[in-house]
């Protein structure tokens, strides 16, 4: 029986037709997979299909959670799932298939979703857009010219155009916010140590990358949350547990709240007037709800912090590459991957110990001011993005700076590229598009994109909202809120359903 209506349900309406024998597991599971095949030929947002595994777990016995029956997608990368491929968007993985579930897998599949496939990410999730050689651009479903973000794009852009009504991403640098920013729908970074990562890492980034979703629903994020939080064995450290299910935040009054709003540039320099549009948008709509709404904004020093995150990544991202080897059983050729990701890790071998150890002391001082900041405000407020999403493409290194990465990678020069500023290069034009989703990273504060604009080329612009460390409860409440009073639920895609 085909569900001409699944689209309009969220993941939790979709469990209670199966919880009411209105519809089966089978069903839904059909639905979904006629939905990818349809739309993805257009988008490449579902890189692995898992279509036969998954209409036989959905014939076979389910855990009964509350997600029992619902199609859900894993992003490509770091979910682990016995048996299946896993290539972190590069060809360095091809062949490669997990030994065992990470332990986020297990949670996800223990609310009893069906993992209908894998979905796009650029490689070793490096960027804020989904772009890799390996795996090709995802595309966003409002207008397939331009960008979904990353880097969980491929699952931002399969929420949105309708695939599945719930998918899996991480965030490190607001990877499954800038998504949904960009694809129009829901995206909750939860606090630092409030998701687990293992049994195979401690933390990753610094403890910068947290496991969440994006959905088109509030309560579907905050009833994920519920399932798939709290610490696991070995841990490094978690987050307090909260007072009450998220699930029971939904819904409930978030009261009068403080809400500090920005759109300066903080990590950036430039904000597009289209993303400044929709935080004012977003101020009115919060003061006629009642909340106090005051321009203000930390103290940051941008080019300190923004050089010390590239330089925590690419220290990860040489990390990432010595992992890689192990798994694999070789060493890591220049060849295996993109020559950005390559020339990264050659300068993380030209940056000492103790330059790394400063940078991580930079990061951790300007999480102290941020923390004393929010004890005058409940909320901080900004433009998601400092810009709409862009046409694919737009953000790649122009083809002289690529050849000369190329060559200087071939070179193993790393030092040179150091001294050239390199690193500051590249962080320039990461953060003109991201200036603040990375910083709740860094603090390890709970943060959300939400879905509340659209420019007049119909393509979305998202708000965000960080709250206090551990207080996603007040996110809940405030997103349930917004949704009541602008639904987005409503706003299709072109390609949809």
């Amino acid at each position: 029986m085909p569900i001409s209506n699944f689209a309009d349900h969220d993941a939790l309406a979709l469990a209670d037709l199966v919880r009411r024998r209105e519809v089966s597991p089978r069903e839904l599971v059909a639905e979904s997979i006629a939905r990818i095949e349809r739309h993805n030929p257009a988008l490449n947002a579902v890189v692995h299909p898992m279509f036969d595994a998954a209409v036989k777990a959905a014939d076979g016995p389910l855990p009964q959670g509350p997600f029992t029956g619902v199609p859900f997608l894993l992003k490509d990368l770091l979910a682990w799932y016995e048996g299946e491929p896993i290539t972190s968007g590069s060809r360095l993985y091809r062949g490669f298939r997990a030994p065992h579930d990470s332990e986020v897998v297990k949670r996800y599949r223990q609310a009893g979703v069906v993992v209908v496939g894998k979905t796009n990410t650029p490689e070793l999730g490096i960027t804020p857009f989904t772009e890799s050689t390996f795996l090709g651009p995802a595309r966003n479903p409002w207008n397939p010219a331009y960008t979904t973000g990353g880097s969980s794009g491929g699952s931002g852009a399969a929420v949105a155009s309708g695939m599945v009504p719930m998918a899996a991403g991480g965030d490190g640098g607001g990877s499954l916010r800038i998504p949904a920013s960009c694809c129009g729908v829901f995206g909750m970074k939860p606090t630092r140590g409030r998701v687990p990562w293992g049994p195979d890492q401690g933390e990753l980034w610094r403890g910068a990358v947290v496991e969440g979703v994006i959905s088109r629903s509030v309560r579907d994020s905050a009833a994920m949350l519920d399932a798939i939080s709290g610490p696991d064995v070995g841990a490094p450290y978690w987050a307090e547990p909260p007072e009450r299910p998220y699930a029971r935040e939904v819904g409930a009054p978030p009261g009068k709240l403080r809400i500090a709003f920005t759109d300066s540039p903080m990590l950036g320099h430039t904000v597009h007037e289209d993303c400044k549009v929709a935080l004012r948008d977003a101020v009115t709509l919060l003061e006629s709800l009642g909340h106090e709404c005051v321009e203000a904004a930390p103290p940051l020093e941008r080019e300190p912090f923004n050089r010390a995150f590239l330089v925590m990544v690419c220290a990860e991202i040489k990390a990432d590459l010595n992992d890689a080897a192990a798994l694999i059983g070789r060493s890591v050729a220049r060849d295996d991957v993109e020559f950005a990701t390559w020339a990264l890790s050659l300068l993380a071998g030209s940056v000492s110990a103790g330059e790394y150890a400063s940078s991580m002391r930079v990061l951790q001082r300007a999480a102290r001011r941020i923390g004393a900041f929010h004890e005058a405000y409940d909320v901080w407020l900004t433009p998601t993005l400092a810009m709409p999403p862009f046409i694919i493409g737009a953000l790649q290194p122009p083809p002289g700076e690529a050849r000369l990465l190329r060559a200087l990678g071939a070179l193993r020069a790393g030092g040179l590229l150091y001294r050239m500023g390199a690193v500051d290069q590249a962080a320039d034009k990461v953060f003109d598009f991201i200036p603040y989703t990375p910083i709740a990273n860094m603090t390890g504060q709970p943060a959300m994109s939400v879905p509340l604009s659209w420019n007049a080329a119909q393509l979305p612009i998202g708000v965000h909202f960080t709250a206090k460390f551990g207080d996603e409860a007040t996110l809940f409440r405030l997103a349930a809120q917004l949704e009541l009073a602008r639904p987005w639920a409503g706003k299709r895609p072109p390609i949809f359903g």
